[in-house]
C-alpha cells in the first residue's frame, strides 16, 4: 500500500515537473510557428541591431579615449540584442535583410563623416525605438534603448557645444537670406516694377545683406567674448594681500562678491594673509566651491568664423530667390519658381536644425517654411498696396 502510494506520488511529482518544464520550454518549441508577419520583424529587428552596431564601431574608429570606449559598449549592447533576435528566429534567421533606409543612411554618414550629425540621428533613432511596445522584446532590451538615447545624447552635446556659436550664425545666416530675399523679390515685383529692377533689387539685398549679416555677427560674438572675458576673476589677490592693511583688510569683500560663503571667504583670506596654510593650489582657488566648468567661449564661438559664415551663408540664401531672374524669366512664373526654390530650401534648414536638435526634421522644416512664406506673402501684399498708392 505504502508502496503504490509513493508510486503514485512519484508520478504526480513527475507530472508536474513535466508541466512546469514545458511551460518554461514553450517559447522555444513555439518559435518556429511564429507566424509570417512576426519573423518578418524580427528579421528587420535583427537586420537594425546589426547596422546600428556597425554605426558605434565605425563612429569608434574617429573617436579616442573614453568617448571611443562609450561608443564600443554601445555597439557590444546591440550584439546582445542581435543575440535574442537570432535565438528567437532560430532556422527562421535565413540570409541577412537590408537594414532600413535610416539605419543604412546613418551607416553611411558614420563610414564616410563621423559627425554630430550621425550621433544627433542616432540618438533620434534610438527614441524610436518599437521595443517598448513589442512584446516579443525583453524589458532589458526596451530599458536599454531608452538608457542608449541618453548615451548618445551626451555625446551628440558635446559636438553641439562645438558648433554652437558657428552653426547658430550659419542657420541664421541662410534662413535670413531666404527670407529676407525672398520678401524683397515679392515686394518689388508686386510693386509692378520690370523684372531687370526687380533682379538688380535682389543682387543689392545680396550684397548688403551678406556684408551687414557678417559684421554683425563679428562684433556680436567678439562683444560677448569680451563680456565673459570681463567677468572671469584674477589672481590679483595674490600679488596684492601681503600688502594689505590687515586692521582694513578688504580681501574678504572680493571673496564674498565672487560667490563665496562667509566662512569660506574668511578662510581663504586667512591663508592670503599668510594666517593659515594654504590648503589648495592657488591656480584652483578661483571658484574654490565650485566644480569645474567647460569653458563658455567653446559655445559662443570664434568671431571670424561666426562672421564668415554668416556671410557665406546669407549669400547662399539670398541667391536662391533671384535664380529664376538671372536665368532670364520674368513675371508671374519667375515668381512661383523663386517660391518654389525657396521652400525647398528652408524645409532643408529646418530639416538640418530639427536633426541636430534630436527632434523631428519634418516638423521644423515645416515651422520654417510656415515662416518664411508667411513674411514673403505679408511682403508681397505690402508691395500691391504700395504699388498702387504710388501708382
Amino acid at each position: 500500500m505504502f508502496q503504490h502510494a509513493e508510486s503514485d506520488q512519484n508520478r504526480a511529482d513527475q507530472d508536474r515537473a513535466g508541466t512546469a518544464g514545458n511551460r518554461e520550454t514553450a517559447p522555444h518549441h513555439h518559435a518556429p510557428a511564429a507566424s509570417a508577419a512576426d519573423i518578418k520583424r524580427w528579421r528587420q529587428y535583427l537586420a537594425d541591431e546589426r547596422a546600428e552596431a556597425a554605426v558605434y564601431r565605425d563612429l569608434a574608429q574617429n573617436r579616442h579615449g573614453e568617448e571611443r570606449d562609450i561608443l564600443l559598449a554601445l555597439a557590444e549592447a546591440e550584439g546582445r540584442h542581435e543575440a535574442h533576435w537570432l535565438q528567437l528566429l532560430g532556422e527562421d534567421a535565413g540570409r541577412p535583410r537590408h537594414a532600413s533606409l535610416r539605419s543604412r543612411f546613418v551607416g553611411f554618414l558614420a563610414r564616410h563623416f563621423g559627425s554630430v550629425f550621425v550621433l544627433a540621428l542616432a540618438q533620434r533613432a534610438e527614441s524610436r525605438s518599437p521595443y517598448s511596445r513589442d512584446p516579443s522584446a525583453t524589458p532589458a532590451m526596451a530599458a536599454d534603448e531608452q538608457i542608449h538615447e541618453e548615451v548618445v545624447r551626451g555625446l551628440a552635446t558635446r559636438g553641439r557645444n562645438r558648433l554652437a556659436g558657428t552653426f547658430r550664425a550659419a542657420v541664421f545666416g541662410a534662413n535670413d537670406g531666404l527670407v529676407s530675399n525672398l520678401s524683397l523679390v515679392m515686394g518689388m515685383a508686386a510693386s509692378g516694377v520690370g523684372s531687370h529692377v526687380v533682379l538688380l533689387s535682389g543682387v543689392a539685398g545680396l550684397l548688403a545683406g551678406a556684408l551687414s549679416m557678417g559684421a554683425g555677427e563679428f562684433i556680436s560674438v567678439r562683444s560677448q567674448r569680451e563680456l565673459l572675458a570681463a567677468t572671469r576673476p584674477t589672481q590679483i589677490t595674490l600679488a596684492a594681500a601681503p600688502a594689505l592693511d590687515i586692521e582694513h583688510n578688504e580681501l574678504l569683500l572680493v571673496y564674498l562678491a565672487r560667490g563665496m560663503s562667509r566662512e569660506a571667504a574668511e578662510h581663504r583670506v586667512a591663508e592670503r594673509m599668510g594666517q593659515l596654510d594654504c590648503d589648495c593650489d592657488p591656480s584652483l582657488s578661483l571658484w574654490p566651491e565650485r566644480p569645474e566648468v567647460p569653458d563658455q567661449h567653446e559655445a559662443v564661438g570664434n568671431a571670424w568664423s561666426a562672421a564668415a559664415s554668416s556671410f557665406c551663408f546669407f549669400a547662399s540664401g539670398a541667391v536662391v530667390p533671384i535664380i529664376p531672374f538671372l536665368l532670364g524669366m520674368t513675371g508671374v512664373a519667375a515668381l512661383a519658381v523663386s517660391a518654389l526654390l525657396v521652400g525647398l530650401a528652408l524645409l532643408f534648414t529646418g530639416g538640418v536644425v530639427g536633426l541636430l536638435s534630436g527632434t523631428s526634421p519634418t516638423t521644423r522644416g515645416l515651422r520654417q517654411l510656415a515662416i518664411g512664406m508667411g513674411a514673403a506673402g505679408a511682403t508681397y501684399l505690402l508691395g500691391l498696396a504700395f504699388g498702387a498708392v504710388a501708382g
